[in-house]
C-alpha cells in the first residue's frame, strides 16, 4: 500500500508572506493543524497550530484578544515555518511512512515529488489504511491464530484450510508478539466452525473467532 492511495490532496496552502493571523484564521475554518507554505509551486516550509501557539509572546495570557491579533496579523509564516520539513514521495509504502512518523515523533509526512507538493499523509490515514487492511469493515469473521514456531510454507497450509471449507479469505495480517506468531484472517463466511476445525488439524491454535 502506497502514501498515495491514502494521503490528503485537497491542500490547504499558504504562502511565506501569510500573515500569522490568516494562519490562525485558517487553521480553525478548517479545522486543520498544519498549512504547507508554497513558493512558486515550490514546499519551503511548514506552519502547524504548535509553531502558531509557541510564537504568542509568553505574556499572551495577559493580553487581551486585540492585542494578541495585532501581534498575529504583523508577523507572517515566514517568521515562524519550519524549514526543513520531513517528507516522502508518494510511492513511499505506508509502513516506511509510518516507521519515519514514529521515529520523529510526528504526526504528518507532507507528500513531494521533485519539492512540488502533492499532498499531505497524517496519522489518522495511517489508521484509515489499517481499519482497511484487516477487514474490520468487511462483511465476515475474523479469526485470530496464533503459531509457536515459524515454518516454510504457513500461508500455503492456511489456503488448504479454506479451499477445503470452500471459503474465501478476504484479507490477511501477520505480526510477531514475542516468541508468537499471529495470523489474522478475515473471511466472507459467518459459519467457521468447519475451518477452525480444519486449522487446528493442521496445527493452528484458533486464538479467538471474532
Amino acid at each position: 500500500m502506497y502514501v498515495k492511495d491514502y494521503m490528503s490532496t485537497n491542500l490547504i496552502t499558504i504562502e511565506p508572506t501569510t500573515s500569522l493571523l490568516q494562519c490562525q484564521d485558517l487553521l480553525k475554518h478548517h479545522r486543520i493543524n498544519r498549512l504547507p507554505v508554497v513558493e512558486n509551486n515550490q514546499l519551503v516550509g511548514l506552519v502547524t497550530h504548535d509553531l502558531l501557539i509557541e510564537s504568542l509572546p509568553s505574556n499572551a495570557s495577559s493580553l487581551d484578544r486585540h492585542e494578541v491579533n495585532y501581534l498575529l496579523d504583523k508577523a507572517t509564516a515566514k517568521d515562524i515555518m519550519l524549514t526543513r520539513v520531513p517528507t516522502v514521495p508518494p510511492l513511499c509504502l505506508l509502513n516506511e511512512a509510518a516507521q519515519q512518523m514514529t521515529d520523529k515523533n510526528i504526526g504528518a509526512l507532507v507528500v513531494t515529488e521533485v519539492n512540488e507538493l502533492v499532498g499531505i499523509i497524517t496519522d489518522k490515514d495511517i489508521f484509515r489504511a489499517f481499519v482497511d487492511i484487516s477487514g474490520a469493515q468487511t462483511p465476515g469473521k475474523s479469526l485470530v491464530l496464533e503459531v509457536v514456531e515459524d515454518r516454510i510454507g504457513i500461508v500455503e497450509e492456511v489456503g488448504e484450510a479454506l479451499h477445503s471449507c470452500q471459503i474465501n479469505l478476504t484479507h490477511m495480517m501477520v505480526y510477531h508478539l514475542n516468541d508468537l506468531i499471529r495470523v489474522v484472517l478475515h473471511v466472507d463466511a459467518t459459519d467457521v466452525a468447519a475451518l477452525v476445525e480444519a486449522l487446528e488439524a493442521r496445527h493452528f491454535t484458533v486464538h479467538s473467532v471474532i
